[in-house]
């Protein structure tokens, strides 16, 4: 069987548990070729289709996401490693980066608070080159995932990796202050539906805050004018229905707040400043 007729036989197996089930089976395949997609549906279309392949699409079938499966995940147009240890980088998230990145362009100190693979904090870095970034995540797995990726982006010598855990007394000890703060918390309501892609593979405690998803929020945002320095500014990753209540939370700290938001018109990231 060659690689489109593979392919095309994937679609069909994986359309009942992905809405990109084409999509799916054409990265698995270019994963085991070792090539980009592009170059896999340029070149390797008629090759045959490798041994390892039904395997890939079985683990799909079971709902495991494809970035798991192939070990990457594009985020800001760079590459990421991306393990169970991490989150996924979604392409929702890039509009922190966006915002930072308008913001403050030549941000000198950027702290990132549960930087999971890192996503946040290198997307900025690689387009701040002056810049030097700290990320912070209670899961020494997740920072092993970071510095992997700092190293392989080339960025390893702007970027220092920290466990830290914002519930606990003194973890921001010695961090010192930033100019720029992203955070991407834990933001999911604890009886949320989700997905089973997202519910059975990705890490709960990077997802779920408590019955409203706002426990996170509730502990952190009154510890961020610590880190910041006088024009500094932190911007948080919100759920699309959390605006109100995360303001909210900002104002009682004295914080001003703006809203962005993503492609898709929902409120994505808040702006404290």
């Amino acid at each position: 069987m060659t690689a489109g007729e593979a392919i095309r036989a994937a679609a069909e197996a994986l359309a009942p548990v992905s809405d990109t089930a084409r999509l799916d089976a054409e990265l698995l395949m270019a994963h085991l070729f070792g090539v980009t997609r592009s170059e896999m549906l340029l070149r390797h279309m008629r090759d045959p289709a490798p041994p390892g392949f039904p395997a890939l699409v079985e683990r799909r079938s079971g709902h495991e996401p494809v970035a798991y499966i192939t070990g990457r995940q594009d985020f800001y147009g760079l590459p990421f490693i991306v393990t169970h240890a991490t989150l996924i980088p979604r392409g929702d998230s890039e509009t922190l980066v966006e915002a930072a990145l308008a913001a403050k362009p030549d941000a000198a100190r950027v702290l990132d608070l549960g930087t999971g693979s890192g996503a946040l904090l290198l997307a900025v870095l690689a387009h701040c080159r002056e810049g030097q970034g700290v990320g912070i995540d209670r899961s020494p797995e997740a920072l092993v995932v970071a510095a992997r990726n700092a190293e392989q982006l080339g960025l390893r010598p702007q970027a220092d990796f920290r466990q830290g855990d914002w519930h606990a007394a003194g973890w921001a000890d010695g961090l010192g202050t930033y100019d720029l703060i992203l955070c991407n918390p834990p933001y999911v309501e604890s009886s949320a539906a989700l997905d089973p892609q997202v519910r059975d593979f990705e890490p709960a405690s990077a997802l779920f805050a408590g019955p409203e998803g706002l426990d996170d929020y509730r502990v952190l945002i009154p510890q961020l004018r610590a880190l910041m320095t006088p024009q500094a500014l932190a911007i948080l990753e919100i759920g699309a229905n959390q605006t109100e209540a995360v303001s909210a939370l900002a104002v009682a700290s004295r914080f001003a707040v703006e809203l962005r938001r993503d492609l898709a018109g929902r409120a994505r990231a808040l702006v404290l400043r």
